[in-house]
């Protein structure tokens, strides 16, 4: 399997989230300042509440960008059989036909990305199953 094209597929997951996250952050953001926002009576928290997610979803956004950033230095060793498990390694379990692919990946643990027909969820060190 190409590490590589598999590393580019992963920013380019993440390039795509970042953008809705801070398209997201943007709308919540005029939101919680548009004029139509403000507070009719001392209980009305609507633009409260958009500058809230506004917020949220900015560090969501940030938290992205650093992963981009882990990506784009991620070294993607060579791995023989027996080798222990580290950053960079892609990782078949189970019976052949029926089983499960995972990348070692720095952050952004959780994503799916597609590849030559197989599903690869990247996992991170600090996850569960990336620890073991």
């Amino acid at each position: 399997m190409n590490k590589p094209v598999l590393r580019d597929a992963i920013v380019a997951q993440l390039r795509s989230e970042l953008a809705l996250q801070v398209g997201a952050a943007q709308l919540a953001r005029d939101e919680a300042i548009s004029e139509e926002s403000r507070p009719e009576s001392k209980y009305d928290t609507h633009s409260q509440e958009a500058a809230y997610l506004a917020e949220g979803q900015a560090k969501l956004a940030a938290e992205i960008n650093e992963s981009l950033t882990h990506y784009a230095s991620l070294a993607l060793p060579d791995f023989a059989p027996g080798d222990p498990v580290a950053l960079g390694a892609i990782v078949e379990v189970g019976p052949a036909g029926r089983s499960a692919w995972f990348f070692l990946g720095p952050r952004a643990g959780g994503i799916e990305v597609k590849l030559d027909g197989r599903e690869i969820l990247v996992l991170t060190p600090l996850s569960p199953l990336g620890r073991q």
